[in-house]
């Protein structure tokens, strides 16, 4: 996964072949300006799930945090009673994340988490479309107690997601290096054995079955490892992470995945191990005709 390119450099280089290309100087305007178009498109993505899940750990693997418009890069909870928060915005670029608290904090608090983030999936941008493209809930993979998840899924955020319920909503089934007490982990490998992964795959489909049983809508849950450091401890290494952003471009709307990809995390370490090799090049591709679509369009 090659994301050491900023988009300037990227822009310069998109430049360089359309004053290079042979097409008429109209075009050639066109083109450059459907370019420059692509490059504002804004993605505001929510991830949320209950204390525990690893959606900071989620959010500073996946994505450039180091240039994040925050006061504090997203930290990752330690101890029994991890301090939980409000929505808290990141902005990278052109991409925004809402990281929200799921339920599970308390009566008072999931009350005020639901509201919050209710009120965020209603919000609609200046052009009228809902500001959020998609709703990444992180599930931990670790517990076998998930019924605050489908409360948040089932109760709050499907019915408050409009018409296009399936292509808003992601679930991702985190810590699956932890499951099963992590028994049945390859360490060396850094990836599950065959028990874990039949263990794995039969809770993806028990997700997927019970979400469809309380809402009539029918998801397609991934599992994977964000990766993790204990205070004082070796930083993990994430697992199917290129997976989940291939998930993730999959569901947002074509002419914003550039902005997806080009925020992503540049070190290559995060994005080696998946369950397939093929990934890498489908986020490409994804990309890729992403840009053509809204290039040619008009051109």
């Amino acid at each position: 996964m090659d994301n050491t390119s900023s988009f300037s450099n990227l822009d310069a280089k998109v430049n360089t072949l359309i004053n290079q290309a042979s097409i008429p100087e109209h075009v050639r305007a066109i083109v450059r300006r459907k370019w420059h178009e692509l490059g504002k498109q804004k993605l505001n993505i929510m991830v949320t799930g209950g204390t525990g899940s690893g959606k900071s750990s989620t959010i500073n693997a996946m994505f450039n945090m180091g240039s994040a418009n925050v006061v504090e890069v997203a930290t990752v909870g330690t101890g029994p009673d991890p301090e939980t928060m409000g929505i808290v915005k990141y902005e990278i670029g052109n991409l925004t994340l809402f990281d929200s608290p799921g339920l599970g904090d308390g009566k008072e608090a999931d009350i005020r988490h639901a509201r919050d983030i209710i009120e965020k999936l209603n919000e609609r941008d200046e052009d009228g479309n809902y500001l959020i493209d998609v709703v990444l809930v992180v599930i931990d993979g670790s517990s076998r107690d998930l019924g605050t998840s489908f409360e948040l899924i089932n109760n709050v955020i499907i019915p408050n997601l409009g018409e296009n319920k399936e292509q808003r909503i992601l679930v991702a089934i985190n810590q699956a290096d932890v499951a099963m007490s992590g028994r049945h982990w390859d360490r060396e490998g850094n990836r599950p054995d065959a028990t874990l992964e039949a263990y794995l795959g039969n809770m993806c489909e028990s997700v997927r079955r019970r979400i469809y049983e309380g809402t009539g809508v029918d998801v397609t849950p991934i599992y994977y490892a964000a990766g993790y450091k204990e205070e004082g401890g070796k930083q993990e290494r994430p697992y199917n992470l290129t997976k989940l952003l291939c998930f993730i471009l999959e569901h947002i709307p074509a002419k914003k995945r550039l902005a997806a990809t080009m925020n992503a995390n540049r070190d290559p370490g995060k994005w080696q191990d998946n369950d397939s090799q093929e990934y890498s090049q489908k986020c490409q591709r994804l990309t890729a005709e992403g840009v053509t679509a809204w290039m040619t369009v008009g051109a």
